[in-house]
């Protein structure tokens, strides 16, 4: 025997000995080295330089929803997945997307200056130089409209931000506002600029931001130059997400649609984004009140609120025609539970290039797809079928996938495991979210990856910057919000999903912008790609682990300990906000009342707050002790042991749908899940318990209790799901 061949036997052995060692969630301990051996093989094979020519290839031209390119991108990947060995195909949508036409933005007193609306190309990226091809900056699902009127300043444009301009003395209505992007996402701001009645709103990113205040700007640097603008969608999607015209079920050839008059989610005024450099002459203009020292961004001027005497006037016409969304769908059928399935996805549109957003992901979940093919043709099979998927449209709405969901949901429902999702890839630290039950198993996969830059595991370096944040360095999952192609299946459809990337130094400007190019992608982002290759691990190891336990991964003492959190927040709001009515009840006893700031405004007595009255959180409280006793006797049974594993698995893929409820939260039906939720005022932002949680914010008291009624249901009805889990042999 060879010397070297003696040499690899041992590193195989010593492979299988570290391998032996530990154990994963879901296998027992005469599978573990098997899979570890597989996901080692998995590692082996994946190559960056696939990523690299992949990315050129996707962002060389615009590819948002519609184009000729997007659709080649689509069936190019549909042959990249068919030869490596899966059944793949397009589903196309027919769906709402407006397109600019008229896009006038001009200041008329008390100075005249029209806005440029048009981001410079930069020297040495011919990606930003490519003319009519560039889709215009604008907001998507902005209404049409032809307005004029004085302006306002309104910071970012949020709750906070309104509630300090009441106690300002402005008000917006009939007037035309200007906000900030950051703060929110950006559709809550023009929604609540027509509730505060507003008829009109522009957007502009402050270089305070991510301008030239954050660093040197593009191509120099990373940050957004003085021409740059971030497009998006300004659809309500905290009302529901996808087709505007055909809400909850699939935007299918002949789908019955809504009159576009009718669609709920299209902002009801018009909206435009701009940059700071069209920006700069209409804030100078403005005079009226200094804005606070928080709302000051880094523009040469001071910042004042208005209204007036700045006047501007804003005309907005869009093409409103139904387009085609092509969501690409690969299968790999699974050899032992071809009926429960694995998706996994990423979208493939952009607003313009997206080499970030996001191709950045898309590349790496090919090259995932590619070699779990590989290992599947080598004898490699996965237990249980694999779907990987490329989403159109999700940038005006997360479009493609809503509609593939609500089309197919019966279905999904039945047979789906859980949905692993990606967007756009970056570089430094692991973001993860997600159920809770499946915590534990993320947490055990990011102690398998190595990190590519520091050579200590991705969970490692993870707990180090929770440290240094004042953390507990036991960072866990956090909660979905909105903002990314898992909304429709963990929300609406109640399967467990998980939203995964990297991030924290790559910090740049590029957003939405022509500026995110390939070539702003390599200089700034993952130069040699090894994040994304980091991704492909974190991603294929979920997969892999999710399509091959013989117990599916999923605990729930975190989920336990999780949601408890979640009701100590709200029982801690509640407190607070009845500390905060007795101190101000108890300042108007007093009498000590200060002038406003204008002594030509009558003066208006503040008037005493309601009594926040008693909640009875008791149902709560209850049916998370029950379920405490339940989660603790689970986490002390061996699952893994139990001969009738195919009843349990069923049983754990269906946990997550029993904490939805039918009706969904006020006020928004679409969204069922009972534990997350976007926030109905903040977008991507999310509300754990929303129901509840929101019917506090608004001291909505009746609604309060109904909603603690319907959680405290649904908690009940989890119980005894995990229960009947218990009475398993």
């Amino acid at each position: 025997m060879k010397i070297k061949t003696v040499i690899g036997l041992m590193l195989i052995l010593k492979s299988s000995f570290i391998f032996s060692q530990s154990s994963i969630i879901g296998f027992g301990a005469n599978k573990v080295t098997q899979q570890k051996n597989l996901e080692a093989e998995f590692d082996r094979m994946l190559l960056a330089n696939n990523l690299d020519e992949w990315m050129k290839l996707m962002s060389a031209e615009p590819h948002y929803v519609g184009t000729a390119y997007g659709r080649k991108n689509a069936e190019w990947m549909v042959k990249q997945f068919k030869s490596w060995g899966y059944d793949a195909k397009i589903e196309t949508y027919q769906v709402l997307f407006p397109y600019p036409k008229v896009r006038l933005l001009e200041l008329i007193a008390p100075e005249k200056y029209k806005a440029k609306l048009t981001a410079v190309p930069v020297a040495g990226d011919t990606y930003t130089d490519q003319g009519d091809a560039l889709l215009p900056s604008y907001n998507a699902f902005s209404a049409d409209g032809d307005v004029t009127s004085e302006l306002v300043f309104v910071n970012y444009g949020i709750p906070e931000d309104y509630d300090e301009l009441e106690k300002l003395g402005v008000d917006v209505k009939g007037k035309i506002v200007i906000a900030k992007y950051y703060g929110s996402w950006r559709g809550i701001k023009p929604k609540l600029a027509a509730e505060k009645g507003a008829i009109g709103c522009i957007i502009y990113s402050d270089p305070m931001d991510d301008g030239f205040y954050a660093g040197d700007v593009y191509p120099k640097g990373a940050f957004k130059n003085a021409t740059g603008v971030q497009r998006g969608s300004v659809m309500d999607m905290p009302l529901y997400p996808g087709d505007v015209l055909t809400p909850g079920y699939g935007a299918t050839k002949n789908a019955k649609r809504l009159n576009r008059k009718d669609a709920p989610t299209i902002t009801k005024i018009p909206v435009l984004p701009i940059s700071y450099e069209d920006a700069l002459p209409l804030l100078a203009t403005l005079e009226g009140q200094v804005a606070p020292p928080s709302w000051r961004g880094a523009l040469p001027i001071t910042y004042h609120i208005g209204p007036g005497p700045a006047r501007v006037h804003l005309k907005l016409t869009f093409d409103w025609q139904l387009k085609p969304a092509h969501n690409v769908i690969a299968k790999l059928k699974g050899k032992d539970f071809p009926d429960q399935w694995i998706i996994r996805g990423n979208h493939h549109d952009a607003w313009v290039h997206g080499a970030a957003d996001p191709i950045s992901g898309m590349v790496a979940l090919l090259e995932e797809a590619r070699v779990v093919g590989m290992l599947a043709k080598a004898g490699s099979e996965p237990k249980r079928t694999l779907i990987y998927c490329a989403w159109d449209a999700e940038e005006p709405g997360l479009i493609g996938s809503t509609e593939w969901v609500e089309d197919h949901l019966d279905e999904l429902q039945q047979k789906t495991v859980a949905y692993i999702n990606t967007d756009g890839n970056g570089r430094g630290f692991l973001g993860a979210g997600g159920s809770h039950s499946l915590e534990s198993m993320v947490k055990e996969v990011a102690k398998d990856v190595i990190d590519p830059q520091k050579g200590v595991s991705v969970a490692e370096r993870l707990r180090a910057l929770d440290l240094l944040n004042g953390g507990d360095g036991n960072p866990g999952l956090y909660a979905l919000g909105s903002g990314s192609d898992y909304t429709p299946f963990i929300q609406h459809a109640g399967i467990a999903a998980i939203n995964i990337g990297f991030g924290g130094e790559n910090l740049g400007g590029e957003y939405h912008t022509i500026y995110d190019t390939y070539k702003h992608y390599k200089r700034f982002k993952d130069p040699d790609m090894g994040y994304g290759i980091t991704l492909a691990k974190i991603a294929g190891r979920i997969v892999l682990r999710l399509a091959n336990a013989e117990v599916l991964p999923f605990e729930f003492g975190a989920w336990y300990t999780t949601v408890q959190g979640y009701l100590l927040e709200i029982n801690d709001l509640l407190n607070m906000m009845r500390v905060e009515v007795e101190q101000h009840n108890a300042f108007i006893d007093k009498k000590v009342f200060s002038l406003t700031a204008d002594p030509k405004k009558p003066f208006n007595q503040p008037t005493k707050k309601t009594i926040i009255p008693y909640v009875d959180f008791s149902p709560l409280h209850n049916a998370l002790a029950s379920l405490k006793v339940t989660v603790d006797a689970l986490g002390e049974k061996s699952l893994i042991s139990l001969t009738s594993k195919d009843v349990l698995n069923d049983k754990l893929i269906h946990a997550e749908e029993v904490l939805t409820f039918a009706s969904g939260l006020p006020r928004r039906s679409w969204y069922r899940h009972q534990i997350y939720a976007p926030g109905f005022y903040t977008g991507y932002g999310v509300k754990t318990l929303p129901g509840v949680r929101e019917a506090i914010e608004k001291e909505n008291w009746e609604e309060c209790r109904s909603q603690v009624t319907i959680l405290a249901t649904t908690l009940q009805n989890f119980d005894a799901h995990l229960q009947s889990i218990l009475v398993l042999n």
